[in-house]
Formats: structure tokens, C-alpha cells, sequence
């Protein structure tokens, strides 16, 4: 059995020696979708109220995250409210990286309890689609990440094209493209380290079983490991199916128009990090009034900041 596909059927080790670590060997990583969280309204979105901005800090008070990627961040004087609230209720993420996109209406952002020690914005990816030239519109942010003086790691966070259609050419297809602008940065960062500890994270607008997402997940050797985050309540994470299989409540979104809900928000794991990862302490979040935050739910991944 390969080192995580144990890791993936119940992190029977990492769970029985998790109470046995300290605290500062153990991290979290989250990702989460405000909803148009602006602090000036624009032609097409209005100011996040107050009583929504206090719902969202909850929630991210609630994960108690190290590390968190933001999508729909409507400008860096709202992410700096954001930090700063936070820190007033006893979250403190002093670290901050906002990206500037081809959207000049919400942007892709990351707080961090960790330095930076390299960063990347890809702010003019760009991609030809039947003829005509496109931006990723929120761009793409790469982050290496020092957790400890032994332990780091690299960060790439993304907000894919929606499913809302557009004029100008078909969103799926628009999606795919950016997709595969994301899976070059992977490639590249493990064809060089294959044993990095990457993680790839963010708002994917799609299906497990979507082209896009498929393409980010990758195949073979640089294939990442879907983290699969699950509510804490209910069924139990161990079952007889497979883990992908397992019946249990994983959807992170909500669309209003189509009235569904599905699991297109993702935690992505190389396999160097996924060795250090216990699946037990993988989760969505389920909390009261939930959508009065966003229309998206926050999901967090705990990993173990020694190289296994």
C-alpha cells in the first residue's frame, strides 16, 4: 500500500498519535467564499452588511484557521477590515496577500498566522478560446509558506470561472482553460520537487466530476489527493466505502437559481503533504444560519508540520 493511499482509508497512525503532539506541531488550512465581500459598492454588487461581515468572521473564528484563502474579497481596504476584525476577537493573521485580477470587482486573497518567504500573483494569465484572448479573471496566487524553522510549504489558491454564462463564450470551456493555466504552475513546482508540500485550494466552481476539476486533480505520479471535506455531524468518516464513496454531507454551495447544492470548493494535497495530513481533523463547516455569511460554506484541513 502506497504511503497515501493509507493516509486516505482513516490516518490510523496520525489519529492515535494526534493528542501526543504539541499544539504548534499540528496547522490549519482553509478556504473560504465571502460572497462579495465589499466595502464600496460597484454597478453589479453592493457593500457586505454588517451583519453578514460579522456571520463570516464567526465562521472563520469557528475554524480557527493558520492559514486562510479568500474568494470574492471586494478590495484590500476590505481585507484589511477583515484582518483587523478578526484580530479584535482573537483571530490574529497578520500575514496578507491580495491579488489583483482582471476582475476589478472582487479578488482572490490570503491570510496567514505564517511569513511568506516567496509569492507569486499571476495577475495576466491569459488563454485563446475560438479565436478571441481571455484573462483568468481573479488571477492565481502562489505562496511558500514557513510554518516552522523545519517546516514549510507552497500555496496555490484560485477562483475559477462561475457557472453563470456569459456572452463572449461558454463558461464550462472558460473554466477548463483556466484549469489547465492552474495545473502548469503544479506541474512545474513538482516536475522541480516531487516531493513538495503543496496545496492547492479555492473556489473551483465545479464538480468532482467536471473536466476542470479533473484537470487540476491531475493523473499519475503528480496526481493530488482530494481531501474530500465532510460535516463533522452524522455518518461516521471510517465506513466500508470507498472515501469518495462515503455517505457523507460534503457540499459546500449553494445556487440559488438552479436551487442545489454542491461540493465545488476543494483542499488538494501533493502527495509529499498528504503524508502529513489526519483526515479526521478535515471538515465543512456546519453552524447555524449558515447563508447569512455566503452563499458558500468554509472548509479546513489540519496537517502536521514535520516532513513524514
Amino acid at each position: 500500500m502506497s504511503s497515501f493511499v493509507g493516509i486516505r482509508l482513516c490516518s490510523l497512525f496520525l489519529l492515535l498519535s494526534l493528542p501526543s503532539l504539541k499544539a504548534a506541531d499540528i496547522f490549519r488550512v482553509a478556504t473560504y467564499n465571502l460572497e462579495s465581500y465589499l466595502d464600496v459598492a460597484t454597478e453589479t454588487r453592493g457593500v457586505k452588511s454588517e451583519s453578514s461581515k460579522a456571520k463570516v468572521r464567526e465562521s472563520i473564528r469557528s475554524l480557527k484557521p493558520d492559514v486562510l484563502a479568500l474568494q470574492e474579497v471586494g478590495s484590500p481596504s476590505a481585507l484589511s477590515e477583515l484582518r483587523d476584525s478578526l484580530k479584535r476577537e482573537g483571530l490574529d493573521l497578520p500575514y496578507s496577500e491580495f491579488v489583483s485580477g482582471h476582475d476589478t470587482n472582487i479578488h482572490i486573497a490570503v491570510l496567514s498566522r505564517f511569513p511568506f518567504t516567496g509569492r507569486y500573483l499571476y495577475t495576466n494569465e491569459n488563454f485563446l478560446l475560438s479565436g478571441r484572448r481571455f484573462h483568468v479573471s481573479r488571477g492565481f496566487a502562489e505562496l511558500d509558506i514557513q510554518v516552522n524553522a523545519n517546516y514549510s510549504f507552497t500555496l496555490l489558491t484560485a477562483h475559477l470561472k462561475s457557472k453563470r454564462a456569459v456572452g463572449e463564450a461558454d463558461e464550462t470551456e472558460m473554466r477548463i482553460e483556466e484549469a489547465k493555466l492552474l495545473r502548469e504552475k503544479i506541474d512545474f513546482r513538482l516536475a522541480a520537487r516531487p516531493e513538495l508540500n503543496l496545496i492547492v485550494l479555492g473556489d473551483f466552481n465545479d464538480t468532482k466530476d467536471a473536466i476542470s476539476t479533473k484537470t487540476l486533480i491531475g493523473r499519475g505520479k503528480y496526481k493530488l489527493i482530494d481531501t474530500r471535506p465532510a460535516e463533522r455531524y452524522g455518518d461516521g468518516a471510517c465506513l466500508d466505502n470507498p472515501p469518495e464513496e462515503s455517505r457523507n454531507i460534503t457540499w459546500t454551495h449553494y445556487f440559488g437559481k438552479e436551487d442545489t447544492y454542491s461540493r465545488i470548493d476543494y483542499i488538494l494535497l501533493s502527495r509529499g503533504m498528504a503524508r502529513e495530513w489526519p483526515t479526521n481533523e478535515t471538515y465543512v463547516l456546519r453552524i447555524p444560519d449558515w447563508g447569512f455569511a455566503s452563499d458558500h460554506r468554509p472548509l479546513v484541513a489540519a496537517l502536521i508540520a514535520a516532513d513524514e
